[in-house]
């Protein structure tokens, strides 16, 4: 039986399912879908800016766009030796955000792209998916802004898919599979936006609404 097409609207569907698609790597044509055990989750009142993190925010020798380079942000989180990103996740994420639902958020530094985060926005549910770096602290700058922008938009769920000891740094934690949808149902019925925040921030405000400092 050959493997239905992966197209924009069955990954919605999946996400709203609580599912999300993974290849085994970058040259592996296959994708599987995926609903953990255990789900990785940052509650939006409890993200974690380390000392060194605030000292990063406040230097601002970066500059911060959303959707801007969403294929770059792709790219750079498939850029690195083990990716389970392939060409067709890699399409058929173009393909969402060109439908309003994939978003991203890039970190500059002189015209470069030094970090982002992406994912996808449905409901008052925003999936992570992957974030990069190519500068010291440029992933997790990204990372607060976007919380962030999570909390002015009034989202209520940010899943991370996995809890690994970065995320958990940052204040990720893990939930049962079963906690985890119902949460997600919940989160769907909302009506957030990921552009109510106009423009970026400055680095103080991001600080002081997030104030699980240390």
């Amino acid at each position: 039986m050959s493997e239905p097409p992966l197209t924009p609207e069955l990954l919605l569907q999946a996400y709203c399912n609580g599912i999300f698609p993974m290849a085994e790597g970058r040259n592996q044509d296959e994708v599987f879908w995926v609903d953990p055990t255990r789900r990785g989750i940052i509650p939006l009142d409890a993200f974690h800016i380390s000392r060194s993190l605030r000292r990063a925010l406040l230097r601002q020798n970066y500059q911060i766009t959303v959707d801007r380079d969403f294929a770059g942000v792709v790219q750079g989180c498939a850029d690195r030796d083990e990716t389970w990103i392939n060409a067709r996740i890699l399409n058929v994420y173009m393909a969402v955000f060109d439908a309003g639902y994939a978003r991203s958020l890039e970190v500059w530094r002189d015209g470069a792209l030094i970090g982002g985060v992406y994912g996808v926005a449905i409901g008052g549910a925003f999936f992570g998916e992957s974030m990069f770096s190519r500068a010291t602290d440029a992933s997790k700058i990204a990372l607060a802004y976007l919380m962030d922008r999570l909390k002015i938009g009034r989202f209520q769920l940010f899943d991370t898919q996995f809890l690994t000891p970065h995320l958990a740094s940052l204040g990720a934690v893990e939930i049962s599979r079963a906690e985890y949808h119902k949460r997600l149902q919940a989160a769907l019925k909302l009506d957030a936006d990921f552009l109510k925040q106009d423009g970026a921030p400055a680095a103080q405000d991001v600080i002081q609404r997030n104030a699980q400092t240390s």
